[in-house]
């Protein structure tokens, strides 16, 4: 066997190698680990209390099966400093859940995992109970799929598990700011500067579930509200006026 022969055959095997390891990486990304649980923290640049539910929510966001998002409210503003990421929507939400729950009471920092368990936010041990609990109960019932195509954005969702029970829920865009950090001025947290990941920016509803597979091709304008730079879909049982279990859910890029 000739030198150039035995170079030829290592260019070969280093070609195929690369081939295979692209291969690799791509099957990977498509068996990407499903959410498995949904948090999502109420908060306020206004709360004292925040403070301590901020790391415990970016340690979450880093975890490959877990939605983390923070949403900032708005009734706190009137102590001193005005929350420079709230929106009145976030808050409503927050009391819908309350509703849903046969009360009135939200306060902040409050975590919500899957729309139904609640927990204090700085609580790491409760929340951990929680999203443990829920894989128990087999996780997020419903297959939720999202991805970016160009300028527009694909959601896929699967069917019921069963047939002969009536499923039906509603499905949400939910544009998110991956990352801010706020100088606070003011109020108790006056001094400090507050970094929050994947921030609510806005809830686009995509339209109806009813138990059978569905899927919804939108512009990706949808996502880009205010300063958003990613997007997350929702799969959420009840009604606006009370919203129930997450049955599925879908990060968007760089999630």
């Amino acid at each position: 066997m000739t030198s150039r022969h035995q170079a030829w055959i290592r260019e070969r095997s280093a070609l195929g190698a690369a081939v295979l390891l692209v291969a690799a990486v791509a099957t990977s990304a498509a068996r990407a680990e499903p959410v498995r649980a949904v948090v999502e923290l109420f908060t306020s640049q206004g709360c004292g209390a925040c403070r301590t539910a901020e790391p415990i929510l970016r340690d979450l966001s880093r975890q490959p099966g877990v939605i983390a998002l923070t949403l900032p409210v708005t009734y706190w503003d009137y102590l001193g400093w005005k929350d420079t990421l709230a929106s009145r929507p976030l808050t409503e939400r927050q009391r819908a859940y309350a509703r849903g729950r046969g009360g009135r009471q939200v306060f902040t920092p409050q975590a919500v995992v899957d729309g139904s368990g609640v927990a204090v936010g700085s609580d790491r041990v409760a929340l951990d109970r929680l999203m443990r609990d829920g894989v128990q109960q087999d996780g997020l019932p419903i297959a939720v799929h999202g991805e970016a195509r160009g300028d527009r954005i694909r959601v896929e969702i699967g069917a019921a598990p069963d047939a002969k029970t009536q499923a039906r829920g509603e499905v949400w865009l939910v544009p998110v700011l991956r990352r801010r950090a706020v100088a606070i001025q003011s109020g108790e947290n006056g001094g400090r500067t507050a970094t929050y990941v994947n921030v609510v920016r806005g809830l686009q509803h995509l339209g109806h579930w009813g138990g059978q597979p569905l899927s919804f091709d939108v512009p990706g304008t949808l996502a880009e509200i205010a300063d958003a730079d990613s997007w997350v879909v929702l799969l959420q049982g009840g009604a606006d006026t009370k919203p129930g279990r997450i049955l599925g859910a879908a990060k968007g890029p760089g999630l």
